[in-house]
């Protein structure tokens, strides 16, 4: 068995949307063994995310997206990669430039399926479909000098938690 296939399966939801979204992603697994790791797969495909908070918790590290044109939380593509943990740690590397940055468990933080519009990437139109999202909770060094990922984000910054939902439409 797939060790991201036995975090989903072990994860406890938290309300009957992850409960929901946990089934699903399982039954997508039983449609598509082994071909939820890659991009290949166009009806649906693994991601992760890392929620990145600073040290006590007052901050979380986003990034204006430039396809959705909206602030998230970092993460991609699992390209190939069971290990959905170091995927997220990765991603929020690459995306913000933070050098220091540490998971705060190695536990699932959350899960979603966020269905991502048909849209035009590097030239290319890639259709619409699933992304089997597995989050986890990540702390950064709020020191670290931060950088924009061109071609993928336009804005990167440390907002404050209390007033995340002004920022972001993704809860």
């Amino acid at each position: 068995m797939s060790m991201y296939l036995d975090d989903i399966r072990a994860y406890h939801p938290e309300n009957a949307q992850e409960e929901a979204d946990q089934h699903m992603m399982l039954e997508y697994a039983g449609l598509f063994p082994g071909r939820l790791l890659t991009r290949e797969n166009e009806v649906a495909h693994i991601t992760s995310s890392g929620f990145v908070v600073n040290a006590d918790g007052s901050k979380v590290l986003m990034a204006h997206h430039n396809i959705f044109r909206v602030w998230a939380w970092t993460g991609g593509h699992a390209d190939g990669e069971e290990d959905l943990l170091s995927v997220a740690l990765r991603e929020a590397r690459e995306e913000t430039g933070v050098t220091h940055v540490l998971p705060l468990s190695s536990d699932i933080m959350s899960l979603d399926i966020l269905p991502v519009w048909g849209h035009m990437k590097r030239g290319r139109y890639v259709p619409a479909h699933q992304h089997l999202n597995v989050t986890y909770l990540l702390v950064a060094d709020e020191g670290d000098a931060l950088t924009v990922r061109e071609g993928e984000n336009t804005r990167v910054g440390w907002l404050p938690a209390a007033d995340l939902l002004s920022y972001t439409n993704e809860w």
